[in-house]
């Protein structure tokens, strides 16, 4: 199956029994490049075809190699709980300064429906300052989208850049008597 480019995979769904089928290994990078959390139809071996989403990937870990797939069939017609990729724009004025840009989240837990469903969320994080952080509720996902992580999770902190504090640093006394006590074997 791996040597004609595809990859096993599994399609769950809460109205039908499971079904294993292959997926073609192009078509799943191309899907996981562009939009990770697109809709996607796989044909089942009854030959109809179902919309899914793709809800977990097992690569090996060495080579990067795709090695299972796990779907979820979803309904059109019902609204849908899934992650999106949050896209940071610009860069931070902070970081500019000196600051240090932390990254705490890259991925949201949205609501909606299967047709509005967007690729990423994008935020601009050009005007933070030193010290500034942007939350969730900072989101603008538009009408259509709920956002279900905590409004007060913090998406990105811009930290001031820690230098090391001189009186920390050793003396040229310290060392010569670290230099001392070192036992040799």
């Amino acid at each position: 199956m791996r040597k004609q480019g595809q990859i096993p995979a599994v399609v769950y769904s809460s109205r039908m029994k499971n079904e294993h089928v292959a997926v073609e290994e192009k078509v799943i990078r191309a899907a996981l490049k562009s939009n990770a959390h697109a809709i996607l139809e796989v044909v089942l071996p009854s030959k109809k075809k179902h919309p899914v989403i793709i809800h977990q990937v097992q690569k090996d870990s060495l080579h990067g190699q795709l090695l299972h797939i796990d779907f979820l069939q979803i309904n059109m017609k019902e609204k849908l709980d899934t992650a999106v990729a949050v896209h940071f724009i610009g860069e931070p004025i902070g970081t500019k300064e000196g600051g240090m840009l932390q990254v705490e989240m890259h991925e949201v837990m949205i609501r909606c429906m299967p047709n509005k469903l967007p690729s990423s969320l994008e935020v601009d994080i050009s005007k933070l300052g030193i010290g500034d952080k942007l939350h969730v509720s900072d989101l603008d996902a538009g009408k259509d989208v709920e956002i279900l992580t905590d409004p007060e999770a913090i998406l990105v902190n811009i930290l001031v850049a820690q230098k090391l504090d001189e009186s920390l640093e050793p003396t040229v006394g310290e060392t010569a008597a670290e230099e001392d006590t070192k036992v040799e074997l």
